[in-house]
């Protein structure tokens, strides 16, 4: 499995907007395009910044894969003109997980969505 470490730092106050659009609009196109995530995970030292993974079979997939989402219709006519203006910046790793160490989630399970302002990243269904 190959993995993209993603780091996003919003505008002041913006995250949570930010990860409102993130869980209902992206997280179910990437699931529908084959592309696992993971997070978001909320920087507990910055109220702006949060990290997800984002996982694809191997390096051959990644990039038709990225390209399926970004040029599709919901990244074109929705979300880039959405959510590119709320962010100050982002940074991408991109790394292997051969022993499979990740446990991406069931995506037949109940979604279950951050809350902010829970202790240590509460949830909420």
């Amino acid at each position: 499995m190959i993995v993209e470490m993603r780091t996003y730092k919003t505008k002041p106050g913006m995250r949570s907007r930010f990860i409102e659009i993130f869980l209902t609009k992206s997280v179910p196109a990437h699931n529908e395009i084959g592309m696992k995530v993971l997070g978001p995970f909320l920087a507990i030292d910055d109220p702006d910044t949060f990290f997800f993974m984002r996982g694809f079979p191997d390096m051959a997939s990644l990039d038709p894969m990225k390209a399926e989402f970004y040029e599709g219709e919901l990244w074109k006519q929705e979300l880039e003109q959405v959510v590119m203006p709320m962010l100050e910046k982002y940074e991408v790793t991109l790394v292997e997980d051969p022993e499979g160490l990740i446990r991406w989630p069931d995506l037949h399970a109940d979604a279950v969505l951050p809350v902010e302002g829970r202790p240590h990243g509460g949830t909420a269904k």
